[in-house]
């Protein structure tokens, strides 16, 4: 599959180097403007950029960015798209008030837009900037849009509150509630709730390859954690972290590593109050009470 689209670029004037891109859906020719451009510390063109197989690598940082916005727009699901290579092809840039910027050129910046009566601020210094400056996907409530990077996928019917925190190539396929962090590689199922605090294992931990994900109508608790998946109607109780190698014993009193059980469905994950063992029972369907519907509808 062929995707051509039109955007907007903003280029670094003394090095020529692509800070950023932005491809828009509506048909019409992208614009944008700011301080930064203003002033002629950052220039900007029009691009056209062609991808042939979104399963090979990126080449260019306008090719990173149509990517990221392909994930970002939910029209390719996460782990479905070769992003091998992009953080060399994403400059670090300084995401400001007046517009993107190299580190090195805050200063000037903040002086020169002085004379506009503006104040700079700077929300981040990364490679990675906001979902939400380039693309708002319908029926999405986002409580803070500086924990939300460009590249994550977020279904409609998402609710992301203030500590949560969804990375690039990652995200949801349904309604959910994300008030922990959803790493890189990883996908959460529909009806599904990741607690205040917790936290899963992406690809871009220590390195790993294995990419793990929570399935339907699961829960996973508050300030818990998980590096295996999970599969429907499970439950990791708060405050317990699950690793791969994590001993569990089993209702016949087995004692396996909890990668034996990844993917499972209709699990509960808790740790005896009285031995400190971790055990696994098993759950009926929605045991812990499920999402409640009415925080979901984002229209």
């Amino acid at each position: 599959m062929t995707i051509t689209r039109t955007g907007h670029s903003y280029i670094d004037t003394e090095s020529g180097k692509t800070l950023d891109a932005w491809f828009p859906l509506a048909l019409t020719t992208p614009t944008r403007s700011c301080l930064a451009e203003k002033h002629g510390l950052i220039r900007s063109q029009l691009i056209e950029i062609t991808i042939t197989s979104l399963d090979d690598a990126p080449t260019s940082t306008e090719e990173a960015y149509l990517r990221l916005h392909l994930l970002s727009e939910r029209s390719v699901l996460p782990n479905h798209i070769n992003l091998d290579g992009i953080f060399g092809l994403l400059p670090i840039v300084a995401w400001t008030s007046a517009g993107p910027v190299l580190p090195a050129k805050i200063d000037a910046l903040r002086t020169a837009v002085a004379a506009d009566w503006h104040h700079l601020t700077v929300p981040s210094v990364d490679r990675f900037p906001r979902m939400s400056d380039y693309i708002v996907p319908a029926g999405v409530r986002i409580a803070d849009a500086d924990r939300v990077r460009l590249g994550a996928h977020l279904a409609s019917g998402t609710t992301v509150m203030h500590e949560g925190f969804v990375n690039f190539n990652a995200g949801t396929l349904g309604e959910s509630m994300v008030e922990g962090r959803v790493t890189p590689g990883v996908v959460v199922g529909k009806n599904s709730d990741i607690g205040a605090g917790a936290s899963i294992m992406g690809t871009l931990s220590g390195g790993g390859k294995s990419k793990n994900a929570i399935g339907e109508r699961s829960l996973l608790g508050a300030n818990a954690g998980i590096g295996i998946s999970l599969g429907d109607d499970c439950i990791v109780e708060a405050g317990l972290y699950v690793t791969a190698g994590t001993k569990v014993r089993t209702p016949d009193g087995q004692i396996v590593a909890a990668r034996d059980l990844s993917g499972h469905n209709k699990l509960l994950f808790r740790r005896n109050s009285q031995t400190g063992a971790v055990e696994v029972l098993p759950t009926k369907g929605n045991q812990w009470g499920g999402l409640n519907s009415s925080l979901h509808v984002n229209d």
